[in-house]
């Protein structure tokens, strides 16, 4: 990739001091082209949020190097942030103000002209869809109301760069969907985009390309298309009754035999083979209590090179704040 927005060589590190220390980041390397979404994808405690942090100066490395916009995020750290918008887990809001106080007050903050601020933050209110609601206090928005609030702080300064750190976590699919048309209109008007989560569909509709972070380390890095060309063909998936009539359809159709009572038939997804496997399953004396025809997921290219799903227990990773 020439000339990249963000670049990040080597990133690692550690919390809990020297006697017991814990690794978060285990040399990390990340790539952001202009005008790209890259998805940092993995499971709760994987070093995705310390990433973030790191790249948007939050945090500091204790080795490797990470260019934003080609400033340094330790030595030029200030030039950094007046690039960045930043979206973090959990709206910073402040639940006693209106919605456009909030934004008002972070534009302050964020040191934009005085005379400016007024028609951003109109602007941003009419673009986020929150204008009929600018006038109420937080504590009566919708969860997702407040993501698209929290976002549209994250632009107030039209960053160069957005980070976006599970900018969906805890809203309902509707407001999901939501913010993820939110989020393609950002992108559509030029912001490179660097995204964590740890929702698979997330991804696979957000992102150009997608990077797999599992214990404080980039497993694999390409499109969401390649990924999962990596983990093989489509599949028949049966569910049986019993693991042992699976075991039998399986022997019938000359397939690894299953652990469990589904079985999963490669195919090449052609309406000619996928009747020949339903047809091997009859000749098989079996009823399968359902089917369908199943595309590689990147949850199943996660599952492949880590061993375990991209969704995780909830362990949070740690934070520490950069002086």
């Amino acid at each position: 990739m020439d000339d990249p927005v963000v670049r990040a060589e080597g990133l690692y590190k550690s919390y809990g001091g020297t006697r017991r220390p814990v690794r978060v980041l285990d040399g990390v390397d990340l790539r952001l082209g202009h005008g790209e979404v890259l998805a940092l994808l993995g499971p709760n405690g994987a070093g995705k949020t310390t990433t973030v942090r790191v790249l948007s100066t939050l945090t500091r490395p204790d080795a490797g190097t990470a260019v934003v916009a080609g400033h340094d995020v330790v030595t030029a750290a200030r030039r950094v942030r007046e690039v960045i918008g930043l979206t973090g887990q959990y709206a910073a809001v402040d639940e006693k103000l209106t919605g456009r106080e909030n934004l008002a007050m972070m534009a302050r903050l964020a040191h934009l002209p005085r005379r400016a601020v007024r028609a951003r933050v109109d602007e941003l209110l009419e673009a986020f869809d929150l204008a009929g609601a600018a006038g109420r206090q937080l504590r009566t928005y919708s969860g997702g109301m407040r993501r698209r609030l929290d976002l549209a702080a994250g632009l107030l300064r039209h960053p160069r760069v957005l980070f976006l750190d599970e900018p969906t976590t805890g809203l309902d699919p509707r407001s999901r969907h939501g913010m993820w048309d939110v989020i393609g209109g950002v992108v559509a008007d030029g912001t490179s985009l660097l995204l964590t989560t740890q929702y698979l569909e997330e991804a696979d509709r957000l992102a150009d390309r997608v990077a797999m972070i599992d214990g404080g380390r980039v497993v694999a890095e390409g499109t969401p298309a390649q990924l999962k060309r990596e983990v093989g063909d489509a599949s028949v998936e049966l569910t049986f009754a019993a693991v042992a009539e699976a075991t039998r359809v399986a022997s019938a159709l000359g397939v690894p035999t299953p652990a469990a009572r589904v079985l999963r038939v490669p195919t090449d997804a052609s309406v000619g083979h996928v009747r020949h496997v339903l047809a091997g399953v009859e000749a098989a004396g079996a009823v399968p209590e359902q089917w369908q025809l199943r595309a590689p997921s990147l949850d199943d290219a996660f599952l492949a090179l880590t061993g375990h799903a991209a969704r995780g227990a909830d362990d949070r990773e740690p934070v520490e704040v950069a002086a």
